[in-house]
């Protein structure tokens, strides 16, 4: 089984799927935002940057899967990705549980000067909504919530599959 989880990162299919499942998570984003009416926050604004680092991860990397200095940039930037979307779902899941007028978002992304994603597309990555405001929940789990398990999953995910990927390769070279 190591072997064969291990032979994923240099095949196409594998990143393509991390790609569309980025893709098929942000598409309901915009679902919830535009078929629902639900309003973005400032939290699920940074949310959707992380899950879009694993969407063109996915897609990037499965260019060509073959050079071995784009499967560690790839593995890179989805652990990076990974991580910083848990870390934001799980503070974005703390502003719903733990509410308080002193613990509040921003108003307006805080992105870099170089980089104003609300500004260039507004459709996407403007925020209008309230972090503490719980509008939509499933099985008794709000949307942060979800995301939590959602960026666990892909962390996991990479941290296995890197892995595997590493004791094929230490096992063909010994």
């Amino acid at each position: 089984m190591i072997q064969i989880i291990g032979s994923w990162p240099e095949k196409r299919w594998p990143w393509l799927l991390l790609g569309a499942s980025a893709l098929a998570l942000e598409l309901c984003a915009l679902f919830f935002q535009y078929g629902m009416d639900l309003a973005p926050c400032i939290m699920c604004i940074y949310e959707r940057v992380a899950m879009l680092g694993v969407l063109l991860t996915g897609f990037i990397t499965a260019i060509a899967p073959q050079y071995l200095w784009l499967r560690l940039t790839g593995f890179a930037a989805w652990l990076v990705s990974g991580v910083w979307g848990l870390l934001l779902a799980w503070e974005h899941v703390q502003l719903q549980i733990n509410p308080s007028p002193f613990n509040t978002c921003d108003f307006e992304p805080n992105f870099p000067s170089w980089l104003q994603l609300h500004h260039w597309l507004p459709v996407f990555f403007e925020a209008t909504g309230d972090c503490g405001e719980i509008a939509w929940s499933f099985l008794g789990w709000s949307m942060p919530q979800w995301l939590v398990v959602s960026f666990v999953i892909y962390t996991l995910l990479a941290v296995v599959v890197l892995a595997c990927w590493g004791i094929s390769r230490l096992k063909a070279n010994s």
